[in-house]
């Protein structure tokens, strides 16, 4: 598996999550080159970028969640993260990560994971 996604669950509106993307088969210097998204698909709606992170570390957010949801990278760690905050029923979801990287030729996709806001 060359990328994981992991964190989803179930929260109550207004609470957190944080949201993993680790790439444990890539080599550091690919993982520095790569631009890497969350992004998230609802039930019966089309998948929609949420954050991205790229190689030179500038960070772009979806307006729906800027200001609640922070990315952020650990490359010792060759993981990407996604702090939600003030999570709301809206923001339910299956949130995926992409990793891609121009001069390596790589594009990865993790399988998703799941997060429901429900009270």
């Amino acid at each position: 598996v060359q990328l994981q996604a992991s964190g989803g669950g179930l929260v109550q509106p207004g609470g957190s999550l944080r949201l993993s993307c680790v790439l444990p088969r890539t080599i550091l210097s690919v993982f520095n080159s790569m631009d890497i998204d969350w992004l998230r698909q609802a039930p019966g709606k089309q998948r929609e970028l949420v954050a991205s992170s790229t190689s030179g570390r500038r960070t772009t957010y979806a307006d729906s969640v800027k200001d609640r949801f922070i990315i952020s990278r650990d490359n010792t760690k060759k993981t990407v993260y996604l702090q939600m905050n003030n999570l709301q029923p809206e923001d339910t979801a299956r949130y995926y990560c992409n990793a891609r990287s121009t001069p390596y030729g790589a594009n990865f996709w993790g399988q998703g994971t799941l997060v429901t806001v429900s009270s």
